[in-house]
């Protein structure tokens, strides 16, 4: 993905920026971006595949990650994560992730997310059950 545009991402999780997620320098600090994507992430799984995050047997490790900035976001503004999957392994999917303020066409962030699917009890990888990999699916670009 080379222009991080809203069309380019096929779901997007609103995000509440906090007071806590600004710098000395005024704006949201870098690592705060890889919490927006785990928590949009996450929600979509829970939400869109079943994910059972507290008791169920497979869970996803991130194994994975980068971010690029294009433009500063600050409390409080309201933001969404576009998502879009770009590749769907056995085990694992690669995701593409934008940062945007809202309504806005552009991404201020655009970040690279690799989740691995596990068994909970081994931590050793497993194939990526049905449901989520439906939902995944919806998200392929």
């Amino acid at each position: 993905m080379d222009t991080f545009l809203r069309e380019d991402f096929r779901h997007f999780q609103s995000i509440t920026t906090r007071w806590h997620d600004n710098d000395l320098y005024g704006h949201v600090n870098n690592v705060v971006y890889y919490s927006y994507f785990d928590s949009a992430v996450n929600t979509y799984l829970i939400e869109s595949g079943g994910l059972d995050i507290h008791q169920g047997n497979v869970i996803a490790y991130v194994v994975s990650s980068s971010c690029d900035y294009f433009a500063s976001i600050a409390f409080p503004e309201p933001i969404e994560v576009g998502l879009a999957v770009s590749k769907l392994g056995n085990s694992s999917v690669h995701y593409s992730l934008g940062i945007f303020k809202a309504g806005e066409p552009q991404a201020c962030a655009a970040g690279r997310f690799v989740h691995v699917f596990v068994e909970r009890a081994s931590h050793r990888p497993v194939p990526i059950p049905q449901a989520l990999r439906a939902a995944l699916s919806e998200l392929l670009c």
